[in-house]
């Protein structure tokens, strides 16, 4: 496949001596060079790694597995382990594929059950009591993303994502099944391969945004026949919010799964599946603004100007042009939805953060995601930096038990994650001291 003896070695030499650029914090390591990519024996909430791309070892430094998770049934003793004075509760287990969650103005919890093809609504109860559970949409073709419209407190619509178009419900706040029939803003999306859809509204409410991944892993040539083509992929899409005007936002994106707009900078943001195929620790999962025109290198390159050894030669006036993201991530973590920070429940050093959901992949051999993760921010731009901050889905090396998707911000500043593995959300809340 290529592979060069001396760069292997250059990354071995690199890997062993890395364990020593173990750095510490005022409250927490970091873990820095090919130290930080480790998996999930070593998660555990609070510590933080690292990546840069420099850290990177060459292709096939190691071969590229086939190692697929077998999820069970959650063991009685098994539960999600949070940082000191965070609490974790299990607010429901009775949904099926449930992917993305959005949080209406009012509070109640909109989950994406994909595979059914339905919008269910989640209306708080009382601490400790079930939720009440409601079908808000169904007849649905793999929704995935849900945005209310206009952005606010009082929307009128309820945008939801299929993998082959966008529609749109009327709706009126608190609203438990929509006030009027499905109307399609934007039809034909293309089908196949990666069939998330996101979409999201800037903060005036102007532009839509809508997410597509490729339907290859790094366009194989079999895929550019006509009738299998990943042209108008990999990239995101913005409209008005009628569906018109479309436009090529952002492109060389493999799979942006999940987005999210900062608050206060209006900056889209997205969190994104990277290529296989290259061995355990190629290539980064990344979260990272996308500024419009911006090109981040797929198929032919990855996190920069680095060659894909599978496209040797093509398009190399590209190669100057690709964009590096912002924050790399354990490579094969799936990185999935992710959602700003805020509200104060937390303590003040989380307000602005990202947090974001790592689903985990077959693509290596020691696994690696299965978490929710802290994304730093200071002063609204990334350091680089992320941390673990839900852990402990990983049961063995062979089983899982539960595999994040989505993730939300509830209006009391609480924390919700769902994962498909068992079908279950939880809720992460802060009871500790806040000035500790």
């Amino acid at each position: 496949m290529g592979r060069s003896p001396n760069s292997v070695a250059i990354w071995l030499a690199a890997l062993v001596g890395s364990v020593a650029t173990v750095a510490f914090g005022q409250s927490s390591p970091v873990l820095t060079g090919a130290a930080a990519y480790g998996d999930w024996r070593s998660d555990a909430p609070g510590l933080r790694r690292k990546i840069s791309p420099a850290d990177m070892p060459p292709p096939y430094a190691t071969a590229s597995a086939n190692n697929g998770p077998a999820v069970v049934t959650r063991p009685p003793d098994a539960w999600p382990n949070a940082p000191p004075g965070f609490v974790v509760e299990l607010l429901d287990t009775d949904l099926n594929d449930p992917r993305l969650i959005r949080v209406s103005p009012s509070g109640d919890l909109f989950v994406a059950e994909s595979g059914p093809g339905r919008i269910r609504v989640l209306r708080a109860a009382q601490r400790g009591e079930k939720p009440a559970i409601r079908i808000f949409a169904k007849d649905l073709d793999q929704p995935f993303g849900i945005a209310f419209w206009p952005p606010g407190a009082n929307p009128r619509y309820v945008y939801v994502a299929n993998t082959d178009s966008v529609v749109r419900f009327p709706y009126r706040l608190g609203d438990l099944q929509p006030s009027g029939p499905a109307e399609t803003v934007v039809a034909g999306l293309p089908q196949g391969g990666h069939w998330t859809r996101d979409v999201v509204f800037s903060e005036d409410g102007g532009r839509m945004f809508v997410s597509i991944g490729s339907r290859s892993n790094v366009g194989e040539r079999p895929i550019y026949a006509p009738w299998r083509s990943d042209a108008g992929r990999a990239l995101v899409l913005a409209f008005t919010p009628e569906g018109k005007d479309q436009r090529f936002f952002a492109t060389g994106l493999r799979n942006c799964v999940g987005m999210a707009v900062q608050p206060r900078t209006g900056e889209l943001w997205c969190s994104v599946n990277e290529r296989d195929g290259l061995g355990d620790d190629l290539v980064p999962d990344f979260v990272t603004r996308v500024r419009e025109g911006a090109f981040y290198g797929w198929p032919w390159f990855y996190i920069g100007g680095n060659q894909d050894p599978r496209h040797v030669g093509e398009e190399a006036a590209l190669r100057n042009q690709v964009s590096v993201p912002d924050v790399l991530l354990q490579p094969h973590s799936a990185s999935m939805e992710m959602a700003f920070y805020d509200r104060d429940q937390f303590p003040a050093e989380y307000r602005g953060d990202i947090f974001a959901a790592f689903h985990g992949s077959w693509n290596r051999s020691r696994r690696t995601g299965y978490k929710v993760v802290r994304v730093l921010l200071k002063n609204g731009q990334p350091t680089g930096e992320y941390e673990d901050f839900l852990t402990g889905f990983v049961a063995n090396d062979t089983n899982v038990w539960a595999r994040p998707v989505g993730v939300a911000v509830a209006p009391d500043g609480s924390l919700l994650i769902s994962e498909d593995g068992n079908g279950s959300i939880w809720r992460v809340s802060y009871r500790g001291n806040k000035h500790s």
